[in-house]
């Protein structure tokens, strides 16, 4: 595998030819992570990631599951739908994006739960991921409390405020702003399978979940015709987290993370084609 420089100049190279708005690139590949390399066209300065969140989630529902403290295959309605259902968008429950969906309803959470499924298809929803975290509130208590004690201050990432809705609730699959740097730590937590430093944060099979049991997909385009918790298949041998307007943790079968923050949403499926191109020609 080449080094993290070489993949990070040829993608920067790359952008800065086809004129992509991004903010900053991480690449850390090899054992562990331990060759690093980064680029910043901004300053690195926290931004919101969008429905790279979605991840942080995942792993928020792990450490809850490994603690024994919820069980994500438990029914939370009476046709069964459960708290995996939601994290894999996948409870059939139909409830269009709003830019203001955590003020259209007065509980969004008790808003999506009343609707009828269509069975186990997917249906992506950013009130699944919110109304998830609900369920996980009532176990772990204050869901932005536990992640930053139990997943941000490991990763030495402190002082991280969730967007919340009107009832005090974290807005989940989206709200979080971070640094360029600080997601790339949790991406390289997630290609650890959960091990940071040494230290273990959460059971390596809730990263694994982000790209194995794939819910398949048709009439996608490519990097969307499968599904995992939070995780997206493709483009190519890759898997991404990603957020809109080109927040995205790219990870490829040999250990390498790109991270990527952007302000570009209509070039970021281009640039993830881009990065896994490059990555299968540098093995």
């Amino acid at each position: 595998m080449s080094s993290a420089q070489t993949i990070l100049d040829a993608v920067v190279r790359h952008i800065d030819e086809t004129g992509f708005t991004a903010h900053g690139m991480h690449v850390s590949t090899g054992s562990s992570g331990r060759d690093v390399a980064e680029h910043h066209w901004t300053p690195d300065l926290r931004r919101e990631v969008h429905s790279a969140a979605k991840g942080i989630c995942v792993l928020a529902t792990g450490i809850a599951a490994d603690d024994g403290l919820v069980d994500v295959d438990e029914p939370i309605r009476e046709d069964g739908v459960t708290l995996r259902h939601l994290l894999t968008m996948t409870s059939g429950i139909d409830m269009p994006w709003s830019a203001t969906e955590l003020t259209d309803w007065p509980d969004l959470a008790t808003e999506f739960l009343r609707r009828p499924s269509r069975g186990r298809v997917f249906q992506y929803a950013n009130a699944s991921t919110y109304t998830a975290m609900r369920v996980l509130e009532t176990r772990v208590g204050d869901v932005g409390a536990f992640v930053s004690r139990r997943l941000f201050d490991p990763l030495g990432i402190e002082d991280v405020d969730w967007q919340r809705c009107p009832n005090g609730y974290v807005a989940a699959g989206e709200g979080i702003a971070l640094r360029t740097e600080e997601l790339a730590r949790i991406g390289r937590l997630i290609e650890d399978r959960g091990v940071s430093g040494g230290r273990r944060i959460v059971s390596g099979r809730w990263c694994d979940a982000m790209h194995t049991d794939w819910f398949e997909r048709e009439g996608t385009g490519p990097g969307y015709h499968r599904y995992a918790m939070a995780g997206w298949g493709g483009p190519g041998r890759i898997w991404r987290l990603h957020g809109a307007y080109g927040q995205m943790l790219l990870f490829d079968e040999g250990g390498t993370v790109v991270t990527i923050t952007a302000d570009d949403h209509f070039g970021a499926d281009a640039l993830a084609a881009f990065v896994a191109d490059e990555l299968d020609r540098q093995r």
